[in-house]
């Protein structure tokens, strides 16, 4: 038999994978599986059909079909065991028979076609060998990680014991071992001997007391560096090939913490504002939802300041839904926006985050969107042009480190983009451009975005916006704190963030 070409197209005669076996332009693929429904009626057998050049072999996968195109003088027979190995290997790689699946596994399924056929013949493989040779699972390679763990294993030992060589050295130099008896120069000779050299990653503890004790000093010298440049190098090499790398064995950190810095002066009476904004919004305009949720949190480390209260101006204009702490005396803040605890004996806790106002804005309105995404996406012969803009309607926000990500098609390669404001990134990897902005401000409040990519309207959305604000959204304010007793003014330090939970347009 001689297979031209084995493809996975709709029922349309769109192609959605194809693999060409001998030299045959992609506009010749296209063509033959176009007429391929065309000439479904006219044949008699449900397996085959045939043209005036050429065959096509067939099987049905629920909405889509498996099309082997061969020679008219090929061995049916042959053609029909080679159509179940290829529709056997499909199910391998995708869970659904659908188009979206069979495309995010195009490559997967294009190495598995080339291991059963190569230039137009049938191999002689099993479908045990073919998912063997796609893993590549190769046995030297595994006696070569053997062989460098135990090479590292031996590495680590060795530098071991050279620290425990330096250490007895040292200690030999600098002044004599102490006998048990004298509790403040064995305290001495630890501190002494405690210090290293840069590149050994473990070191034993001297046994010369029979309890370990702590070190004295900074004990930064105790800080071993070889272990954290290997994860750092690590670490580098996954973010320069795009990868987004979580901090804290796979906690999520919060979006201030890494791009707000920390108060450079806190004071005894510390508090933080902080909003997060869940916005979702309609490629063709329209509020679908957003939500606001809001808290001032207090935190007193000082108890000469726990009985204090805390003097707000709420100046917002939108409906937010206030909620006083239970301790707090709800109807003075009501009177006066001012917060303070029922019992006025009682003093707030020292070294604790108490959460003494929440507020929760929800509504449908449009004016009430901070940033507005318009993704204008226009198809035409040679894929689309895509237009994307922002506006900044909410003037009074200052919005930091923007990212606008918009999801482009896989396997099409890099977007070519024309005008823009800002500057511009492409993941291939994660097939996203994004657009990212330093400030948007009321000095800055629009721009655009252009770019030109192979797809289609549906393949750009939705589009995820974040930023980070010191403003927040609802003008809440705390604008000052006194003593219970005599109205005292207390110094305090104020932390605001104004963060995103969740923006996108669908």
């Amino acid at each position: 038999m001689v297979l031209l070409a084995a493809a996975v197209c709709t029922k349309g005669g769109k192609a959605i994978v194809s693999r060409q076996f001998v030299e045959m332009t992609r506009t010749r693929v296209e063509g033959l599986l176009a007429a391929f429904p065309k000439l479904m009626g006219l044949g008699k057998q449900h397996t085959f059909v045939e043209t005036e050049s050429v065959r096509y072999v067939y099987q049905p996968l629920e909405k889509l079909y498996m099309v082997l195109i061969t020679t008219k003088n090929s061995n049916i027979l042959e053609d029909l065991e080679t159509l179940r190995l290829f529709s056997r290997v499909i199910p391998e790689y995708c869970r659904v028979l659908e188009e979206a699946e069979i495309a995010d596994h195009c490559f997967d399924l294009i190495f598995a076609f080339d291991e059963i056929v190569a230039l137009g013949y049938r191999e002689n493989v099993n479908l045990a060998q073919i998912r063997t040779f796609t893993d590549m699972d190769s046995h030297e390679e595994k006696v070569f990680r053997a062989v460098r763990e135990t090479q590292e294993r031996e590495a680590k030992a060795e530098m071991r014991r050279k620290a425990k060589e330096l250490q007895q050295i040292r200690r030999a130099t600098d002044r004599p071992l102490p006998t048990y008896g004298n509790y403040s120069d064995t305290m001495s000779s630890r501190s002494s001997g405690s210090v290293i050299t840069d590149g050994f990653t473990e070191l034993e503890k001297p046994k010369v007391a029979p309890a370990p004790v702590r070190p004295c000093g900074s004990g930064k010298a105790l800080k071993l560096g070889a272990k954290g440049k290997e994860v750092d190098n690590f670490v580098d090499k996954l973010k320069s090939e795009g990868e987004t790398v979580m901090s804290n064995a796979g906690q999520r950190p919060s979006l201030a913490s890494s791009v707000l810095p920390p108060p450079a002066n806190m004071e005894s009476v510390h508090m933080r504002v902080e909003e997060k904004i869940s916005l979702t919004c309609g490629r063709d305009g329209g509020l679908q939802n957003m939500e606001v949720l809001g808290i001032i949190t207090l935190r007193v480390t000082d108890d000469k300041f726990g009985r204090i209260r805390l003097m707000l101006n709420n100046n917002d204009k939108k409906g937010v839904q206030l909620q006083t702490h239970p301790n707090v005396d709800k109807k003075l803040f009501t009177s006066d926006s001012v917060i303070a605890l029922k019992n006025p004996e009682k003093s707030f806790p020292l070294n604790t985050d108490v959460g003494v106002l929440k507020w929760r804005l929800q509504s449908t309105d449009e004016g009430l969107i901070p940033l507005s995404i318009n993704c204008w996406p226009s198809e035409g012969a040679n894929g689309c042009d895509v237009n994307i803009e922002y506006e900044l309607q909410e003037e009074g926000l200052e919005l930091n480190d923007v990212v606008i990500a918009i999801p482009t098609p896989s396997g099409v390669g890099a977007p070519t983009v024309g005008d823009v404001d800002g500057e511009y990134k492409h993941d291939g990897r994660r097939n996203v451009l994004e657009w990212r902005l330093p400030v948007i401000d009321a000095d800055n409040k629009s721009g655009s975005l252009e770019f030109s990519i192979a797809g289609q309207p549906n393949d750009f959305f939705p589009v995820h916006v974040s930023f980070v604000s010191k403003r927040n959204y609802c003008d809440i304010q705390v604008v000052k704190v006194a003593h219970i007793e005599g109205e005292v003014p207390v110094k305090f330090s104020v932390e605001t963030s104004f963060l995103v939970d969740k923006y996108e347009i669908l």
